[in-house]
């Protein structure tokens, strides 16, 4: 009886990296499901493949491009694999990759597409409070938000601000380690022409005299709202290596969240956590790496404290080491002890709910990121800090396999 822990690692590789352009909420002169079609032709191209010969499909968070509509728009052979991942906004990117992954270790597909599409201007905006696009006193409240909203908790700014504002207070954190986050992001869009924010810099000095959103997250701690769409391919790692792409390998995945994650408002055992801590083992045994051993961090920001925890839960500094670790000389591309969200992330390039980071992740991988890492060999990605399930994938080069 073999004794092998059964494992993804090395086993399928990202060969096709695509996207729309990114728009401003609402600017998109495309729908939605023609933007998803468009990043998806623009992996296909990428990877060297055609089209028709993808057989499966796997999204997050209520993704509406389904996969019979998109397979009959590509012309694609046939539908082997249709998978939508649950959880809480984009906590799901990483799961995703990983159900794909896992699809196609299993023999269920041979290449899988991952593909997230958003008009925020046409389905609404994720970061309005309670409603939904309707005024709030006219939107149906019932269940946990009942017991919220009345209390002025009607956003996810709101919701996560509460986490985050417990984690500072119990761990000393301050404002600037969350400033350094939104710094670094936007002086990284500077090089990146595809960035919402490209040619808009960012200084101390703006950042602290702009509005708060919700304390402590000020305006430019807030991801943005964008339309477009992004995609990827995964196959194997032997049809990988005959591709014209060059590989980025899977060398770990891990999603879920600790006990009681969700519980209703508010009554969770471990209030001030992002959730990565129960998967954060599973993620390096996996890979067969540490902290140390990562060259640069993809972390998604659906707002600046979700990151300082991520970045804490997946042990690349202590809490206590944040206000010294999370300074901007630290975090940039030019010299930084750990790199961070190199293309601009969700704050500055585009709220693509997080698959846009995996993107950079590959590209940085490849050595084609327009903020590229010199001698990079590894990349962690992690989706979705407060908002459970959360994920995180490791991708590698061929010398880390």
């Amino acid at each position: 009886m073999s004794t092998e822990v059964p494992s993804l690692r090395g086993k399928v590789a990202i060969v096709g990296v695509g996207q729309s352009t990114y728009y401003k909420r609402g600017a998109a002169p495309d729908p939605e499901f023609v933007l998803v079609l468009k990043a998806v032709l623009a992996a296909c191209a990428d990877a060297g493949l055609d089209p028709k010969d993808i057989d499966g499909f796997a999204s997050f968070s209520n993704d509406r491009s389904s996969p019979s509509r998109l397979a009959a728009a590509l012309g694609c052979k046939e539908l082997r694999f249709s998978n939508l991942q649950w959880g809480g906004g984009g906590a799901g990117a990483a799961a995703a990759v990983a159900n794909a992954a896992a699809a196609i270790a299993g023999g269920l597909a041979k290449r899988v597409v991952v593909h997230r599409g958003l008009t925020q201007g046409r389905f609404g905006r994720f970061g309005q409070g309670m409603g939904y696009g309707q005024p709030i006193d006219q939107a149906r409240v019932t269940g946990d938000p009942a017991l919220l909203v009345p209390h002025g908790l009607i956003s996810p700014a709101h919701q996560h601000a509460f986490k985050v504002q417990r984690f500072m207070h119990e761990t000393g954190v301050r404002q600037d380690a969350l400033k350094a986050i939104a710094l670094t992001s936007y002086h990284h869009a500077q090089k990146n022409p595809n960035a919402i924010m490209y040619g808009r810099p960012l200084n101390d000095e703006t950042y602290e005299s702009s509005r708060w959103v919700v304390e402590p997250f000020h305006l430019y701690d807030a991801c943005q709202e964008n339309d477009g769409a992004a995609a990827l391919i995964v196959c194997a790692a032997h049809e990988a290596r005959t591709l014209q792409a060059k590989p980025a390998y899977l060398l770990g995945a891990a999603a879920g969240a600790q006990y009681r994650a969700s519980a209703p408002s508010f009554n969770v055992p471990d209030l001030a956590s992002a959730s990565f801590k129960p998967i954060v083992k599973d993620l390096f045994q996996m890979a067969r790496l540490n902290p140390d051993d990562i060259d640069a961090v993809q972390s998604y920001e659906n707002f600046t404290g979700g990151v300082v925890m991520s970045l804490v839960e997946h042990g690349f500094f202590k809490a206590e080491e944040a206000n010294e670790f999370l300074k901007f000389e630290n975090l940039i591309v030019e010299g930084g002890r750990l790199p961070l969200n190199t293309s601009g992330g969700n704050l500055a390039e585009c709220y693509m709910h997080g698959l846009s980071l995996i993107i950079e992740g590959v590209r940085q991988v490849r050595g084609e990121s327009v903020n590229q890492v010199r001698d990079l060999n590894t990349c962690l990605v992690s989706a979705g800090p407060l908002s459970p399930p959360v994920s995180s994938i490791i991708l590698g080069s061929e010398s880390t396999l």
